[in-house]
């Protein structure tokens, strides 16, 4: 054999000895030792993955279950809703040959003890024929049937209806099935307890439990008026098999203008699917965060494990490894340990949901049944693969890079060494599909665009903060060095801010990004609570009293006028419409942005008046004349007209009980709808609704003294008028967004304590140093005491930089996020700040303080030997 060949020969098998096979096999080895250096890093990556798998797990289940019971959740395979008008004779007629029909209705109304004295409270009445249930089934508790429940009977020549009502109604009026009340003209006896209600899920958010009677019960209530707010709701029970789509296009062919909305299966609980998606986002955006925080913890913990292998890998080199091979060796190694962190993070969230399964059957009515969700789940796998890629390969490709020769020196005089291009590349494509992963399964993908901008945003800062903090830290270290001797613990604790493998930038980077959105979360919850609890309450009306009839008008204004305490009495005319044509074109949800859109899907309150209602901003356009006659003209919320592109001068159709309208906008308002006043979207000018059907709606302010005393004048005299107590719906109101808020709250929990164990990597990783520094410094006369106050002066110094830096962001974002897409009011919270800054300070102290413990109490002799 000739030298070159034998060259030849060799230059392969090394080739073939530095691929993956080779790299496997050394891998396997090292990692016999133990997971040793990787706890952590697996820890981070299992709470992140926990966290969206559990999220996207629970949302699945609930989608699921939503889909299972489409049906019974809508009521039927479909729905026709119409407000304020029940359909046409004909219309009933072609609906009854379509399928098994049933018709129900449901409105707002006053249920009253009958007592000298009567207790009233606010229910959801709905209104049933004998078809219903067309799906699902109704739950009592004291009835042998729903049909028996509902059926009348008569006591002492007087006509009782039957009726059934949620366990509320029976708690807060002190009554027990067989008692009696009164809800309009017609007296209802309680016959049962109404444990599910198979179509409730539709209902998203309500103000009172729900009282179910029989159609004829409704009728004896006289609360069917002209203009009165009752939503009429059919349901058909379709032949299996029935093209949904193809017959609601029939339908809308066949009735054009019907101005009926027909419901599917595809959306039985519109109100729950988009909240739910909302949610999903939401929190899915915030496990992300965590998952950020613990890709820190996973380049933190890979620099920490390549240090501790410094003498391998130099080793390594100098036995002639190609780089490539220590390379694979080490990726290998970690994306083991990653997968791990990964697998349990998924096996914890797809058991999450079970904890939560149980609440949602008891408040939505909905049977859910635990089950895993592939799709969530590997979505989950997903993010936790490529965050560990993403964050592991920077310290791979640099370590893979620097000479064998300069690995001893490393940790004391770092190399700035920049990976091969390819390898960058390869990180930026991990970062780019990382955000495209969040991009791509959003719901909302404007806003999923905003987290990705302001992540990285956020960790470019904090990463630039870090910077001019260490730097900051060097500079007066060296000037107090120079100036004076006086503090040399002080000077050290500077020097271990910017000393080599210092953990000043890695705290600052895990726990501030967890800090900011956890700050972020608590100003934007600190205000809506403000406005909740503080703002709108003083501002707010006590009541208001719905479906005043015009005829009741003279009477409702001299009783509330004549009732000692009442401050303010605003009472406008009300009416039902929907948007249909814009500037003549047919209305689509497409054409008009999301924060607009809520104005086109349904029907509409409006109003006409002759006047500008007090407190009204006109910011474009001019007010009609008081004595206005001509064409229809609106004024019309200017926010709104912003979502459909239109201005002054552009038209809307509306369809008014049937009958379409078109109106000219002549103005556009600013409206505050948390004021909780007489706010409407459309304000006609006088001269065109003043002959449609139609109530009046009051708001009534009072004094507490005069509330009770107002509500009661007001309904002895007109049993067909609803009060609504704003105290009452704010409750409601709080309660929900209460619990939004702990969930959310605990997400972002999660991410600072990734944080935590992001702090307790750096301070592991670093404990050899600090055990050395420790060990100097004792043999030159410091004490544990003098030792320990300089690290407490390090940690505090690095906690409070976190804290304010998070502070300054979270306060930012928060602000953004109220003022900008929330539209409401901001409120600094100055309070909430210090508290939480002072809380991270703490915890960052605390955690270094245990982390350094020990090495404060380490022997001279043997380190110094070992030396």
């Amino acid at each position: 054999m000739t030298m070159r060949q034998a060259t030849s020969r060799g230059t392969t098998d090394v080739a073939a000895a530095s691929g993956w096979t080779l790299a496997f096999r050394l891998a396997r080895r090292e990692l016999r030792g133990g997971f040793t250096g990787f706890r952590l890093m697996m820890a981070c990556l299992a709470l992140g993955v926990a966290a969206i798998a559990g999220i996207g797990s629970f949302s699945a289940t609930i989608g699921e279950s939503l889909q299972n019971d489409a049906r019974a959740l809508l009521g039927g395979d479909i729905e026709l809703r119409l407000t304020q008008r029940q359909a046409a004779p004909e219309q009933k007629a072609y609906l009854a040959q379509q399928g098994t029909l049933s018709s129900i209705a449901t409105m707002r109304a006053m249920a009253s003890t009958i007592a000298d004295q009567p207790a009233r409270r606010l229910v959801e009445l709905k209104a049933v024929d004998k078809a219903y249930p067309l799906y699902g089934e109704v739950g009592l508790d004291g009835a042998a049937s729903f049909a028996d429940a509902l059926a009348p009977e008569t006591r002492n020549g007087e006509t009782l209806y039957g009726a059934v009502a949620q366990p509320d109604l029976f708690s807060l009026l002190k009554l027990k099935p067989g008692d009696v009340v009164q809800v309009g003209e017609a007296k209802f006896v309680l016959r049962a307890t109404l444990l599910r209600e198979p179509d409730a899920a539709g209902d998203v958010f309500k103000l009172g439990p729900s009282f179910l009677v029989s159609d004829a019960g409704l009728k004896a209530s006289q609360l069917e008026q002209p203009g009165s707010l009752i939503v009429y709701k059919y349901r058909l029970g379709l032949p299996a098999g029935t093209d949904l789509a193809a017959w609601s296009e029939q339908t809308t062919r066949a009735f054009p203008n019907a101005a009926w909305r027909i419901r599917t299966l595809d959306d039985g609980a519109p109100g729950i699917g988009q909240q739910l998606d909302r949610l999903n986002l939401f929190f899915t955006l915030i496990g992300l965060t965590a998952l950020l925080v613990g890709g820190i913890g996973v380049a933190n913990a890979v620099k920490s494990y390549l240090d501790g292998k410094t003498a391998t890998i130099a080793t390594f080199k100098c036995l002639g490894a190609p780089s490539a091979l220590i390379f694979r060796v080490y990726l290998l190694q970690i994306m083991v340990m990653a997968l791990g962190g990964v697998a349990l993070g998924l096996i914890v969230g797809a058991v999450l949901p079970a904890a939560g399964l149980n609440a949602v059957r008891d408040n939505l009515s909905l049977d859910v049944h635990f089950g895993l969700h592939a799709q969530p789940l590997l979505l989950a796998a997903a993010y936790g693969v490529l965050t560990a890629l993403a964050f592991a390969l920077w310290p791979l490709a640099r370590a893979r890079e620097v000479p064998a020769a300069h690995l001893f020196r490393d940790l004391v005089s770092p190399d700035r060494v920049w990976p091969r291009p390819s390898l960058i590349a390869a990180t930026a494509l991990a970062g780019l599909a990382l955000a495209g992963l969040a991009y791509v399964s959003a719901t909302e993908r404007q806003f999923a665009l905003w987290f990705i901008l302001a992540a990285i945003a956020t960790l470019v800062v904090f990463r630039l903060l870090a910077s001019v903090i260490t730097r900051a830290a060097r500079a007066l270290g060296h000037r107090l060095t120079g100036a004076s001797l006086r503090w040399p613990l002080f000077n050290f604790a500077l020097a271990n801010l910017h000393r080599p493998g210092s953990p000043a930038g890695i705290i600052l980077l895990s726990f501030g990004i967890g800090l900011t959105v956890f700050v972020t979360l608590m100003q934007i919850e600190g205000n809506l609570n403000a406005q909740i609890s503080e703002r709108i309450p003083a501002e707010a009306p006590s009541y208001f009293f719905v479906d005043i009839q015009p005829q009741q008008v003279a009477d409702f204004d001299r009783i509330v006028g004549g009732t000692p305490g009442i401050s303010k009495l605003q009472r406008m005319p009300s009416l039902r419409a929907r948007i249909v044509a814009i500037n003549g074109a047919e209305v689509s949800e497409d054409n008009v942005a999301p924060e607009a859109r809520w104005a086109v899907r349904s029907d509409r309150g409006l109003t006409y008046s002759a006047t500008m209602p007090d407190g009204a901003k006109v910011v474009a356009g001019k007010w009609w004349a008081p004595d206005y006659q001509g064409p229809p003209l609106i004024s019309f919320d200017a926010s709104v007209a912003a979502g459909m592109h239109i201005g002054v001068g552009d038209n809307l159709t509306f369809d008014v009980l049937g009958r379409r309208i078109t109106a000219t906008i002549a103005n556009l308002r600013q409206v505050n709808y948390t004021t909780l006043s007489l706010n409407f979207a459309v304000i006609f000018a006088p001269g065109t609704l003043e002959g449609a059907p139609q109530t009046h709606i009051a708001t009534v302010t009072a004094t507490p003294a005069a509330e009770d005393v107002v509500r009661e004048a007001v309904l002895s005299r007109f049993p067909n008028v609803t009060a609504v107590s704003v105290k009452d719906a704010l409750a409601t109101a709080a309660d929900a967004f209460g619990r939004i808020a702990t969930a959310a709250r605990a997400l972002a929990s999660l991410a600072l304590i990734s944080g935590v164990l992001v702090l307790a990597g750096a301070i592991a990783a670093g404990r050899r140093a600090r055990i050395y520094d420790a060990v100097v410094l004792k043999v030159l006369g410091a004490t544990r005491r003098n030792l320990l106050a300089a690290y407490v002066v390090e940690y505090a110094a690095i906690g409070l930089s976190a804290s304010v830096i998070a502070a300054g962001l979270g306060t930012l974002a928060g602000w953004l996020i109220v003022t900008r897409i929330m539209r409401a009011d901001w409120v600094f919270l100055p309070g909430t700040l210090v508290a939480t800054a002072a809380v991270c300070t703490l915890a960052v102290v605390a955690f270094g303080f245990v982390g350094t413990w020990r090495a404060l109490g380490q022997k001279a002799s043997p380190i110094l030997r070992a030396r």
